[in-house]
């Protein structure tokens, strides 16, 4: 029997589903399905440079809060980009890695990253140990850093009164103003963009191609390879990194089928190009875009066109379609803040970054600004 006190999982499997549920609730990209997904497809594991070492605190008995936690040995994946601190703390003598990391792997999606199904001041009281406890084990391990990325606005604010520093990206998300259909939308919007946005969509359906939406239980096994290789084509060709080990879509598909909302393009009965989502609460989250071949307009519709008309159509508040890409915001995808915290265990290393997250939040905040002015819609509103 494991006593009491903070405890580490080498794998998400070692944490019972009942506890993990219990203290994450229904939210699928930090539930216990989705880390299994990524660590016994080989995405998230030793060999690709992710060490799980999930942090556990248990107090009369009984688990009270997890924190998806990884020691890690370069920032490939996370998208809070960090690899000017470590070039720069690496050229000056130190070792930035191995570091530890609180997040989920791959996917840029704001949520709690130390998760204890509490509420208010004892939600609080946990999350700060949990964060103790980081800094304890970044410390004994001689790692020069612990961080939460795409954390909680309230989980960054708690950590910077521990002496964290926190930090400011942007998304770009699109918000249901209780639209009751695309038209809807469309008229919410200037006419220039309305037009655009029409072109858009014509030139996508001109192709001849066969759209379909479905949710990923309903998918064949090989279909779901076709995705795969899609999944890699696309990497490979814009030169950048396939995460996700082949068995990852099947093995979450297995597990969260109804919860993977997959727009598909088609010719001749194949599979062509596809938009994974994954559904969530009130959000549609926009993850993994894959084509066999360049179609102007294509990637607009299967991701940002079909994402907002089956939000509607299901009324759900919001859509969230990735990381970066500012062309999202004259489609109506309004500038978001999301948060992260660092601790620096050196206290030089740790002033540059304090001095450059200053500097950088003056910029954000500006750059917010001029993103929210330049949003189509007819009507001026504040993203705040």
């Amino acid at each position: 029997m494991t006593s009491d006190g903070f405890s580490i999982a080498p794998r998400a499997e070692a944490i019972p589903a009942a506890d993990w549920r219990r203290c994450v609730g229904d939210d699928v990209l930090t539930g216990r399905d989705f880390f299994l997904a990524l660590e016994q497809s080989g995405s998230a594991v030793p060999s690709q440079g992710w060490h799980p070492c999930h942090g556990v605190l248990r107090e009369n008995g009984q688990i009270l809060a997890i924190a998806p936690l990884y020691v890690k040995s370069h920032s490939l994946g996370e998208y809070v980009f960090d690899q000017p601190w470590a070039e720069a703390f690496m050229a000056a003598g130190g070792r930035y890695y191995p570091k530890l990391t609180g997040c989920v792997p791959f996917t840029p999606v704001s949520g709690a990253r130390i998760s204890c199904g509490l509420t208010g001041k004892e939600a609080d009281m946990v999350k700060r140990r949990m964060a103790a406890h980081m800094v304890e084990m970044a410390q004994s391990a001689g790692l020069s850093s612990a961080h939460l990325t795409f954390c909680t606005e309230e989980e960054a604010t708690l950590l910077a009164e521990s002496g964290w520093l926190t930090r400011r990206g942007l998304q770009y998300h699109w918000i249901n103003d209780a639209y009751a259909d695309f038209s809807a939308f469309l008229g919410s919007l200037t006419s220039r963009k309305r037009k655009m946005i029409r072109k858009e969509r014509d030139l996508a359906t001109s192709y001849g191609l066969t759209f379909s939406t479905r949710r990923g239980d309903s998918l064949r096994p090989d279909e779901w390879r076709r995705i795969n290789a899609l999944y890699r084509a696309t990497t490979d060709r814009r030169c950048g990194n396939a995460y996700l080990a082949p068995g990852f879509f099947a093995s979450l598909a297995a597990s969260q089928g109804e919860n993977i909302i997959l727009m598909t393009a088609s010719r001749d009965g194949e599979i062509i190009a596809a938009a994974l989502n994954i559904l969530s609460g009130d959000t549609l989250y926009g993850r993994y875009w894959c084509c066999a071949e360049d179609w102007p307009a294509l990637h607009f519709e299967l991701c940002y066109y079909q994402a907002i008309e089956w939000a509607i159509a299901h009324q759900l508040k919001r859509v969230e379609a990735g990381a970066q890409g500012t062309h999202k915001i004259s489609r109506g995808y309004r500038p978001t803040y999301t948060w992260s915290a660092h601790y620096i265990a050196h206290e030089g290393l740790r002033k540059a970054v304090q001095d450059f997250l200053m500097e950088e939040a003056v910029e954000m905040a500006a750059q917010k600004r001029a993103f929210e002015a330049a949003l189509p819609y007819r009507d001026i509103f504040s993203c705040e």
